[in-house]
């Protein structure tokens, strides 16, 4: 099981440019949720739903493609993806997925010549959360199927953006 990684101003993204897009990922098994940063890396906001094409032993489909081309709109510096969790921290059954298009963007970006990390976000509760902001503005449940993915993909690209600006205020902080 791997473990999520910590937002770090020694990211290797924060070595080409501290500020910078990020995208945020939800992965499930029928749907997968997008979510953008601003350039300053501050705020997440939703892009989009899309639906899941590639199984396990498929060639990338149209999904990786779209996210592929997400990543490159956005101009993308990092890529998150959320690693689902229970509670007490064990996996999913669905981390296999999450980590199965991780490695398939990661593999498509080098092939590429992109060498934008790929890292995995602790995503504990982001989708309660997100189903509660939803609720909370008024969007009803039936609405809400439509945008839950992108509002969970957003829960986990704020929080770890929060938890990058703690780690570079802990670093500018510091005594030289």
């Amino acid at each position: 099981m791997p473990e999520p990684d910590a937002p770090s101003v020694d990211s290797p993204s924060d070595y080409a440019s501290i500020a910078g897009r990020r995208i945020g990922l939800d992965v499930g098994t029928v749907r997968i949720g997008v979510a953008a940063s601003n350039r300053e890396a501050t705020m997440a906001f939703p892009v989009e739903t899309v639906q899941r094409k590639t199984g396990f032993k498929d060639r990338d489909q149209s999904d990786i493609d779209r996210l592929l081309s997400l990543i490159e709109q956005y101009e993308a510096v990092e890529i998150i993806v959320g690693l689902p969790r229970d509670l007490q921290g064990h996996g999913s059954k669905s981390v296999k997925h999450a980590k199965e298009i991780a490695f398939r963007i990661r593999r498509r970006l080098r092939n590429a010549g992109v060498e934008t990390p790929v890292v995995f976000a602790d995503e504990r509760l982001t989708t309660v959360a997100a189903s509660q902001a939803l609720r909370a503005s008024g969007v009803s449940e039936k609405a809400g199927r439509a945008v839950i993915d992108q509002a969970a993909a957003v829960e986990i690209l704020q929080s770890w953006l929060d938890s990058l600006a703690l780690a570079r205020q802990r670093e500018n902080d510091s005594p030289n």
